[in-house]
């Protein structure tokens, strides 16, 4: 069997990742459930090293993939896999995943915050390879839990870590990826029964749409996001949707000014005024007085209101000096806001500085506005 696969995957001239890429392409197209990326690169070493046994249900994925028989994939002195340790080896997987929920899922939490931290300060360029090994570790456990118990913890976890990882690559324009990322962030939410977590992937994943010309099916999905059990979710929540709202519909322009603002009021009088930058329920969102005030800056520089400079001054006087990308962002509205009252001195000097902190941290959004406001000069 190990002879065969390999035998026909270098016949082929793909390299293992190349397999992989088009074993989870085929799954995805007709909706079949298979391992992560990183757990069938194990898979492909030891089927291919003869130490493990491929199974009929990869087997039905690789023959029409690479377009060869049965014994052509296995190879003539390919070994039927016994019932016996079939379930042996599920066993262990399973057994692996209930000590995993007790054990790792603090770990785990840990190690999102570590990556959240490192893409505020540094961006998502130099994090892939980690948060895609951390988002397969977490499939994997989540896979082989068996009760509702087991999978909650996990399933939680894996949500956050799955809108961050989506946020990156948006950030990174890999918009399929992020799109992927954050279809996996609302199942994971789902399966931890958690709207806040839900809410939340769906208030970022409309950024995707309107990032793609989308706005108003942007505009839409914030508001569905908004119907998510309302009740269970946290003032915090549903503060930072509702300006998420607001900055959606000033993007889209359309005579949405008046939408723009009442969303704005609404997220103002929904922020809990409790000096609290995070719900311990809900660590994914970052939202205060000070974060909101930038925010309303954003929304006000892109309807055009006067009012919107003193707003984003305040911000940049105020701002955390950890949000290296937000500050890029925050000198893009700043440039924004000048060139709508001509003044060109200033705008170029805040859009240097948006172009600095964007290639600093590998931001390809941010360079794409900076490239669009210096359009505008």
């Amino acid at each position: 069997m190990a002879t065969g696969l390999k035998a026909v995957r270098t016949a082929r001239g793909w390299s293992q990742d190349r397999l992989i890429y088009e074993m989870r392409r085929f799954a995805e197209q007709r909706l079949l459930d298979i391992a992560s990326a990183a757990s069938l690169k194990t898979y492909i070493s030891e089927w291919e090293n003869g130490r493990r046994t491929m199974t009929d249900r990869y087997a039905a994925i690789l023959r029409p993939l690479l377009g060869v028989t049965d014994d052509e994939l296995r190879g003539t002195a390919a070994m039927q896999e016994s019932q016996t340790d079939g379930y042996a080896d599920l066993l262990s997987r399973i057994d692996a995943a209930g000590s995993l929920s007790e054990s790792m899922v603090p770990s785990f939490l840990a190690q999102t915050e570590l990556l959240r931290t490192m893409d505020r300060q540094m961006g998502a360029t130099g994090l892939v390879d980690q948060m895609n090994g951390h988002l397969a570790a977490m499939e994997e456990a989540l896979t082989f839990a068996v009760l509702p118990g087991m999978r909650k913890p996990i399933a939680t976890a894996l949500a956050g870590a799955s809108t961050l990882a989506a946020w990156q690559a948006l950030d990174a324009g890999a918009v399929d990826r992020a799109w992927r990322r954050y279809e996996l962030a609302k199942k994971a939410a789902q399966d931890a029964e958690s709207p806040l977590y839900l809410a939340h992937a769906m208030g970022e994943q409309a950024y995707v749409l309107a990032d793609a010309g989308r706005p108003k099916l942007a505009i839409e999905l914030v508001r569905d996001a908004q119907r998510v059990q309302p009740e269970r979710q946290s003032p915090r929540l549903r503060a930072w949707l509702a300006a998420a709202e607001a900055e959606l519909c000033a993007a889209a322009g359309e005579g949405r000014e008046s939408e723009a603002q009442a969303a704005l009021e609404r997220a103002a009088s929904l922020l809990p005024d409790d000096g609290e930058v995070r719900d311990a329920d809900m660590l994914s969102i970052f939202l205060n007085t000070d974060h909101l005030a930038r925010w309303r800056g954003n929304v006000l520089a892109k309807l055009g209101d006067a009012s919107a400079m003193d707003e984003l001054y305040a911000s940049l006087d105020s701002a955390d000096a950890s949000f290296v990308r937000a500050r890029s962002g925050l000198h893009c509205d700043l440039t924004q806001a000048h060139l709508a009252r001509g003044e060109l001195d200033d705008a170029r000097s805040h859009l240097q500085k948006a172009r600095l902190l964007a290639n600093r941290t590998g931001s390809v959004r941010y360079r794409r506005r900076v490239e669009l406001l210096t359009g505008r000069l």
